[in-house]
């Protein structure tokens, strides 16, 4: 996160936790902001349309906020809604945008913050959940150790796991799958997964939020066992804390309004409001009274110059190098994310055992209803049904692609794994469970519907269903990559696809298309495969053999040969427009890398 210039980089000043195999003593960090005042820019209509959510005027969330963070302390950071605490522990991990910040700096050890740096070497735990609820908790933290954990492979990373399940109090679940466990339990899971390469400093959003008060007790504890008996650096934002929590609390920082009220410990807040002349009511904290009578509190605000853009830090050598270490190599990432997917793909009925049985039964069912269909007009009408059956059944992918993108924003940011091993291990995953697909609807509908008896073409019709599904899985997964959410995702596939399907040349004849809509004809992903399906069922000896219309007399007037040079199609098609889907499935999948990469680059910098 770039901050107020500095001579020299956080690389060349703040060291990395040594290792503890290695007999040398741990690392501890400081966390201090300096007159830190943040501003969140105005929103035009562009902006609403692709991010999400309504207009906006630029407004100060943070208004000169000077504070620290001690290793071996539980710090606190409260204030009613809208107080700015989410935004400074968002600066405190290194994850808000730089952009944003007018003035002020973020310190760590009494050195320029590296944001790329500081997130490896931290955990930051948002306020909602983002787990797979489809994987086990020992599973969750076995996949995250190892994604994060350098050398020991999968045994280093169950044993760290046990370890994790051990401390957290989530043994008894270790089997259970994250989403039928208590919130209580799935906040430790989480907790957890940002904990499994023990970063000496854990910043939480909100740990207790919808927790009862034993759970919300028993998470903060264990924070401050944690803090006190490894010296991390623990921050976390909390809402109205009970007594119970409150003697936990090493230090609290009271925010209102973007500045800070109060920064110290809660003896010194008592004495300050009892100085004000304020007397506590019996059974009122004094924490929850000090957020009532907030007013009287004078804002502590360090002012410095106020910059009309962000401050930026001289870039040196080891600063370009920062970020560019993984604990994997990207083979092993490909490896790692293609399992876990896996498990989560093989465990989501909706995704897995109803897409295989809706393949076979929609196979059946178009068979007996195209049931030895022998003229041209039938057999047009079942391709391109089929076309828009598979096209369009492929979309019940798009709420994985979504759950799994903000998992991938907070995994990537915090320096997990690569976005491009990501795009190639769903890729790897949804080639052979497609193909699965294909065969399931190509196999009955095929020969109940009397196409080519011939393996050689009925082989072919099958790849070319195959390249279908991945064309649309390719194009759904680049959309869900692009679009702020689900009902804007739905609604530009489902139009696109409606317009492939207008523009394929089954309704419209390329040569009638108006010249500034040809484009569309040749991007259309229904014009490929439906000639591919004409030029397999009409090319060839045979096709030159089969008579499609006759007049009195049996005379022929139309064989397949002579339906494809109406057509504009050649035998050589055959294999070109295979080459043009499989085009399409690359270049749509190369799309959502860019896409995906812009998204977590932007969260990253």
């Amino acid at each position: 996160m770039s901050s107020a210039p500095v001579a020299s980089s956080p690389r060349e000043t703040v060291a990395p936790p040594m290792s503890k195999s290695g007999g040398g003593r741990r690392r501890r960090y400081r966390l201090e902001t300096r007159g830190l005042s943040y501003v969140l820019p105005a929103r035009g209509a562009a902006a609403r349309l692709f991010c999400g959510g309504g207009g906006r005027e630029e407004r100060m969330l943070l208004r000169g906020v000077t504070c620290e963070a001690p290793p071996g302390e539980v710090v606190a950071i409260v204030g009613p809604s809208g107080a700015g605490k989410t935004t400074l522990l968002s600066v405190l991990a290194g994850s808000a945008d730089p952009a944003r910040v007018v003035a002020g700096e973020v310190l760590v050890n009494g050195r320029a913050m590296d944001a790329a740096w500081f997130r490896r070497v931290s955990g930051h735990v948002p306020q909602d959940d983002a787990l797979f609820p489809m994987l086990t908790v020992e599973e969750s933290l076995v996949y995250s150790a190892r994604l994060r954990l350098r050398g020991g492979g999968a045994t280093a990373a169950v044993a760290r796991a046990r370890e994790l399940m051990a401390e957290l109090g989530l043994r008894h679940v270790a089997g259970s799958r994250v989403g039928r466990v208590s919130g209580g339990e799935r906040r430790r899971v989480s907790i957890g997964v940002d904990l499994v390469h023990d970063p000496a400093v854990l910043l939480l959003d909100e740990p207790t939020s919808g927790l009862d008060s034993g759970s919300a007790l028993h998470i903060v504890k264990m924070l401050r066992d944690m803090a006190v008996t490894h010296g991390k650096t623990v921050v976390l934002t909390i809402h109205q804390p009970g007594f119970r929590i409150l003697e936990l609390l090493n230090r609290v920082i009271l925010l209102a309004d973007g500045a800070v009220r109060h920064h110290g410990h809660l003896s010194i807040l008592d004495a300050r409001l009892a100085a004000s002349g304020h007397r506590i009511p019996p059974h009122v904290n004094v924490l929850e009274f000090a957020m009532e009578a907030i007013e009287s509190l004078k804002p502590d605000i360090t002012l410095p110059t106020i910059t009309t853009a962000p401050a930026q830090a001289p870039a040196s050598p080891s600063r370009r190098g920062a970020g560019a270490t993984y604990a994997n190599s990207p083979a092993a990432e490909v490896r790692i994310l293609s399992s876990r997917f896996v498990r989560t793909v093989l465990r989501t009925p909706q995704l897995f055992a109803a897409r295989m049985a809706q393949s076979l039964l929609a196979g059946v069912f178009l068979g007996t209803i195209f049931l030895g269909a022998s003229d041209l007009q039938s057999r047009l009408g079942f391709f391109a049904f089929t076309l828009t059956f598979v096209l369009s059944s492929t979309t019940e992918g798009l709420p994985v692609f979504l759950q799994e993108r903000r998992i991938l924003e907070r995994e990537t940011t915090r320096g997990a794994y690569r976005v491009s091993s990501y795009v190639a291990s769903n890729a790897a995953v949804f080639t052979p469970f497609l193909l699965a697909s294909a065969l399931l609807y190509a196999t009955p509908v095929y020969w109940l519907v009397g196409l080519s008896r011939e393996p050689a073409r009925f082989a072919y019709f099958s790849l070319v269903v195959w390249l279908v599904m991945l064309t649309a899985n390719s194009f759904v997964a680049c959309f869900s990559a692009l679009a702020p959410n689900y009902i804007v995702a739905n609604s530009v596939i489902a139009g696109l696809i409606g317009c492939f399907f207008l523009f394929s040349g089954y309704f419209v004849a390329s040569k009638n298309i108006p010249r500034y809509w040809v484009f569309m004809h040749y991007i259309s992903l229904f014009k490929y495969p439906f000639e591919a399906f004409l030029v397999n069922e009409y090319g060839g000896d045979r096709g030159g053999r089969e008579c499609l219309a006759e007049v009195g007399g049996g005379l022929c007037v139309l064989d397949g040969a002579a339906l494809l040079r109406q057509q504009g199609m050649r035998e050589s098609m055959r294999w070109s427009n295979l080459g043009v889907m499989l085009g399409f499935v690359v270049g749509y999948r190369v799309l959502c890398f860019v896409f995906l990469w812009f998204r977590c680059h932007r969260m990253r910098r």
